[in-house]
C-alpha cells in the first residue's frame, strides 16, 4: 500500500505513458545486457556487469530526468527553449569543427572533468520543437504575418542543415517532425511549401559541406538496388527469421556476435530474435503505437494551444525516431544510425529522451488537473 500511495502522490499525469516507460526500460536492461556480452568479452575479458551498469545508470537517471521535468509546468519550457536553440548552434559547431570523432562522424562534444560525450542534436530537437510549439501557440493569431511564419522557416532551416552537417537521419526527422507540427498549428499551405524549400536549399548545403554525404548516397543506392544486401541488413534478417514467433530465449542471441551495434542501432533484432515476435517484436511496436496515441490526445483535450503542440511535437520526435530504427532493422528503410528511443544503450539519447517524455507527461498532468478544478 504504501508504495501505491507514493505513485499516486509523486507519479502525476498520464499512468499509461508512465506504464509504457516502465516496460521499455525494463526490456532495456534485459535485452542491452545480453546484446552487450559478445562486446564484453572482446574488450573487458567477459566483465559484462560493467556495460550493465553504464547502461542501468544512464537510463536511471533518464527516468530522474523524466520524473522532474513532469514536475515542472509546461509553460516554463516555452522560456527555456529559445535559450536552448542559440545555445545548441555553437555546440553543433563545436561538433563539426572539433568534437570527438564516432564511427567516422564528428557528432559528440566532450564535457570536460567528468570526460563524458553528448551529442548537441538531441538538445537542438528538445529546443527547437519546443520553441516551434510555442511560437506557434502564441501566435495563432497572426499566422498570416509573413515575418512571424519565415522566422520560424529559418529557424527550422538553420538547426535542421547545421545538423545535417554530421547526422543526415537526425535532420530528416526533425524536419519531418516540424512539418508536421506547423501543419497541426494551422500554418498556410504556401508556408510549408517555403519550408520545404528551405530545408532542401540550407540542408542540401549542408550535406554537401558536411562529413555524411558519400555516406548518405551510398546507404540510399544500396537501398535501391535490390541486388544488394547491406551487411548489417543481412545479419538483422537472420537474427529476425532466428527470433520467429516465439525466440529463442532471453540471453541466447546468436547474431550479437555478428551483428554491428547489437545493443544499439539494431536492438530490434536482438529483441525478436531473443523473445519472437509474439513476446517482442509486436509488443515494442505496439508500446510505441499507443505512446504516439497518449502523446496526441493532448491536444484534445488541453486548454492551451501550446501545450497540445508541445506533446505533439515531442510525441511524433519520439515516435519518428523509433520506427526510423525499427524500419532500418527490417529492411524498409536505409541503414540510418538511429537508436531505439528507451530501448537502445547510449547516454544522450536516454536523458534527453527522457525529459523529452518528462515534458509530454507535465503537459497531460497539468490538464488533468485543470480538469478537476
Amino acid at each position: 500500500m504504501a508504495l501505491r500511495d507514493w505513485i499516486r502522490t509523486h507519479l502525476k499525469g498520464d499512468r499509461q505513458i508512465w506504464m509504457i516507460v516502465l516496460y521499455l526500460s525494463i526490456m532495456s536492461v534485459l535485452v542491452v545486457y545480453s546484446a552487450t556480452r559478445t562486446k564484453a568479452f572482446r574488450e573487458l575479458d567477459g566483465n559484462t556487469e560493467v556495460f550493465l551498469l553504464k547502461h542501468g545508470s544512464l537510463l536511471l537517471f533518464g527516468l530522474v530526468c523524466t520524473y522532474f521535468a513532469h514536475k515542472i509546468n509546461y509553460i516554463y519550457y516555452a522560456r527555456l527553449s529559445k535559450f536552448g536553440l542559440w545555445l545548441s548552434i555553437p555546440l553543433l559547431l563545436w561538433a563539426f569543427f572539433k568534437g570527438t570523432n564516432l564511427n567516422d562522424a564528428s557528432r559528440w562534444v566532450t564535457i570536460p572533468i567528468i570526460n563524458q560525450t553528448f551529442q548537441p542534436s538531441d538538445l537542438a530537437k528538445l529546443a527547437l520543437i519546443s520553441n516551434l510549439a510555442a511560437m506557434l501557440a502564441k501566435r495563432q493569431r497572426f499566422m498570416n504575418d509573413p515575418s512571424v511564419l519565415f522566422n520560424l522557416i529559418l529557424w527550422i532551416g538553420v538547426i535542421c542543415s547545421l545538423i545535417i552537417l554530421s547526422n543526415t537521419s537526425t535532420a530528416l526527422l526533425l524536419a519531418a517532425t516540424c512539418f508536421l507540427l506547423m501543419y497541426i498549428g494551422r500554418v498556410p499551405v504556401r508556408y510549408l511549401a517555403y519550408m520545404v524549400g528551405v530545408c532542401v536549399v540550407l540542408g542540401g548545403a549542408g550535406l554537401m559541406l558536411g562529413q555524411r554525404f558519400g555516406t548518405a548516397t551510398n546507404r540510399v543506392k544500396s537501398f535501391m538496388d535490390s541486388d544488394t544486401i547491406v551487411y548489417q541488413v543481412e545479419q538483422s534478417y537472420i537474427a529476425l527469421a532466428n527470433g520467429g514467433l516465439t525466440g529463442q530465449g532471453p540471453g541466447n542471441s546468436h547474431q550479437r556476435n555478428t551483428l554491428p551495434n547489437p545493443f544499439s542501432d539494431f536492438i530490434y533484432a536482438i529483441i525478436v530474435e531473443e523473445y519472437g515476435l509474439l513476446l517482442g517484436g509486436i509488443p515494442v511496436v505496439l508500446a510505441y503505437i499507443w505512446f504516439l496515441w497518449r502523446g496526441i490526445k493532448a491536444i484534445h483535450k488541453t486548454t492551451r494551444p501550446f501545450g497540445g503542440l508541445l506533446s505533439a511535437g515531442l510525441t511524433f520526435s519520439i515516435v519518428f525516431q523509433a520506427f526510423a530504427s525499427i524500419c532500418v532493422a527490417i529492411g524498409l528503410a536505409p541503414v540510418t544510425g538511429q537508436p531505439l528511443p528507451l530501448l537502445s544503450m547510449g547516454g544522450t539519447s536516454l536523458i534527453f529522451t527522457g525529459l523529452a517524455i518528462g515534458i509530454v507527461l507535465s503537459v497531460s498532468r497539468d490538464e488533468a488537473d485543470e480538469s478537476k478544478m
